[in-house]
């Protein structure tokens, strides 16, 4: 009998894990597997969220307009070239979508973030992993493996899951390398953490050249994970062949509105990366305290550490030990870090708790 069996390179997709939200024991515990904001949702933005729920019987905006208007004037953008996604994993599934396919390479760098080979897969494309660099990426080894086939290059910045960061010259460096046939995406996803010196000058790439394209999320410092709200800003010609393949509707009445709002939510906003900018820190120097059990954080810009576990305790043994102690954090097996936790900025008590967690298991 003739089965029913997926594309073959649908049946290579290692499927996304997503951080886990519940212990094996099934006790309460800080989730700190997932990269949320630790201080919530700005009052004004649950306020809107609730106010627009109302609408439950309508469709949404198709074209989400007023809120790539908001997202336009807050960012100093052409409207006309923001697109929007639920979440800025979808905006990346267009970008393969729309200029990938079978006989193509889809390049980001050894230990980026999951969704890119599962987006070139998805389209048939090759996924190609560069070489880094003691975690961080590599633009030299990024241009020595573009050939004639490469569609689409990838670039998080800062990276996830090793919060490093591309400067940027380099980025520029990068860009200028790439064949002007190739979608350049830089994944910002995590860029509101970033202090103004920090910029990366992508959307200054983006609003020029013929092939740069921007991504960002609400899911992040703005606090609206689970409404699944992203975007994206590229040349017009690469912006109107995305949309032909956007799903209608892919983003809610009450996520519109809550998003509008949360760009008004100035305050929130800065609140939120102060607390991080402290807590990322105090946890860095802390893990710095540890590196005689073998403890290493490579240094991050996001609101997360990879925490490399290069002694006697085990990355597995940490991460379960932690777990027993009421702390869900990330282990990364399948993207090659067995030896690596991705821990999550938290509040203030669950920062501290953690860091008190860790020294108990490493016996420091």
């Amino acid at each position: 009998m003739t089965m029913l069996t997926p594309k073959p390179w649908i049946d290579a997709i290692a499927p996304y894990v997503p951080g886990r939200s519940t212990t094996d024991s099934g006790v309460k515990a800080a989730k700190l597997s997932s990269n949320e904001n630790p201080l919530g949702t700005a009052p004004a933005v649950r306020e809107a969220f609730a106010t627009a729920a109302a609408t439950l019987d309508r469709y949404p905006d198709a074209g989400a307009t007023e809120l790539r208007d908001a997202i336009a004037a807050h960012y100093g953008l052409d409207a006309d070239r923001v697109i929007h996604g639920t979440g800025s994993d979808e905006v990346l599934h267009l970008a393969a979508g729309a200029f990938a396919g079978l006989g193509d390479e889809v390049l980001f760098v050894r230990y980026g973030f999951s969704v890119y080979p599962i987006a070139a897969r998805r389209v048939g494309a090759a996924p190609i992993e560069a070489p880094d660099v003691d975690y961080a990426t590599d633009v030299d080894a990024l241009l020595a493996a573009v050939t004639p086939k490469t569609r689409v290059v990838y670039l998080a910045n800062p990276n996830n899951p090793t919060g490093t960061y591309l400067p940027k010259d380099e980025l520029a460096r990068l860009h200028a390398g790439i064949p002007a046939d190739c979608l350049f995406v830089v994944d910002q996803a995590y860029a509101e953490y970033l202090a103004p010196e920090d910029d990366d000058g992508a959307f200054e790439l983006a609003k020029t050249a013929s092939n740069v394209l921007v991504t960002r999320t609400f899911s992040k410092i703005f606090g609206l994970a689970a409404e699944r709200i992203g975007w994206g800003y590229g040349p017009a010609p690469v912006i109107e062949a995305m949309h032909k393949i956007r799903a209608p509707f892919n983003v809610t009445t009450a996520g519109q509105s809550a998003a509008i709002a949360s760009l008004k939510a100035t305050d929130f906003v800065e609140a939120s990366r102060v607390h991080n900018a402290q807590w990322l820190g105090w946890m860095s120097d802390e893990i710095a305290k540890l590196s005689n059990a073998g403890l290493r954080a490579v240094p991050s810009k996001a609101n997360f550490l990879l925490v490399l576990f290069e002694g006697q305790v085990s990355a597995e043994e940490a991460y379960t030990g932690l777990m027993e102690r009421g702390f869900i954090v990330r282990w990364l097996p399948g993207q090659g870090l067995r030896h690596g936790l991705r821990i999550s900025v938290g509040t203030e008590a669950q920062t501290r708790g953690l860091i008190d967690a860790l020294r108990e298991i490493v016996g420091a």
